[in-house]
């Protein structure tokens, strides 16, 4: 062998070497691995859980925990309890007055009270007819009156679909005088609650003329000198 070719081989070789480097696809695979290592790779990197693991997963999940204060269950009542509603009616209310900037300077004006139904009651006992109405999600009570039968329900101005009337309204706590109106969805609907409402006054009226006689009992008695005492901003 001649010093050239000696001299060409070493060339040749980093040549090969150079190429392997550049080509990745002439690189060893995976596949020529050797198979202890690949079975070695499969089982650290496998799925199934160590003792270690599943004595750790056992220790939590058997973790309990005690609540700090026990609430007894307690019953609330709504007061409706003794009464049975006669109809409902899905509205809106509103009730004039002052509002909140306008405290004790007189000026009034209308104020939404809330959405929700509007429902006259006739309690199973005494037979007595209210209106009642709560504010839907949070069923605070908007509107708690009797039907007076000298109740007006007047139409709101520019409206056919709206009621306005005078009222002594127990809603919060106390009986107050307040002007309320109450608007449908149309006109169809408030002319039903309408009539509703007035055939219910009719009917109070008829209890209260028969616990007007002598023989009457106390407390219903009683119950017509309250009504009695009732009257509307018409008055």
């Amino acid at each position: 062998m001649s010093e050239e070719q000696e001299t060409k081989l070493p060339e040749a070789a980093e040549v090969a070497e150079v190429q392997a480097k550049e080509d990745p696809s002439k690189e060893e695979s995976p596949s020529t691995a050797p198979k202890e290592e690949v079975k070695g790779a499969e089982v650290e990197g496998g799925d199934e859980p160590t003792k270690e693991e599943e004595a750790v997963e056992a220790a939590e999940s058997t973790a309990t925990f005690e609540p700090v204060v026990k609430l007894e269950e307690v019953e609330v009542k709504s007061g409706e309890e003794e009464e049975e509603t006669i109809c409902t009616y899905r509205s809106k209310l509103f009730l004039f007055g002052e509002t909140l900037l306008d405290k004790g300077t007189g000026v009034k004006s209308w104020k939404e009270r809330g959405i929700g139904d509007a429902r006259i009651l006739r309690h199973r006992e005494h037979q007595r007819l209210r209106f009642l109405m709560r504010q839907e999600k949070t069923m605070k009570v908007i509107a708690n009156h009797a039907l007076d039968p000298r109740i007006k329900l007047e139409p709101n101005a520019g409206s056919d679909r709206s009621w306005v009337w005078s009222c002594f309204d127990f809603a919060e706590g106390e009986l107050e005088e307040k002007v309320f109106a109450l608007r449908f969805s149309n006109s169809e609907v408030a002319d039903e609650f309408k009539k509703k409402y007035e055939e219910c006054q009719r009917e109070m009226a008829e209890l209260l003329a028969g616990e007007d006689k002598p023989d009457a009992g106390g407390e219903a008695a009683d119950a017509a000198e309250a009504l009695s005492g009732l009257k509307t901003s018409d008055e």
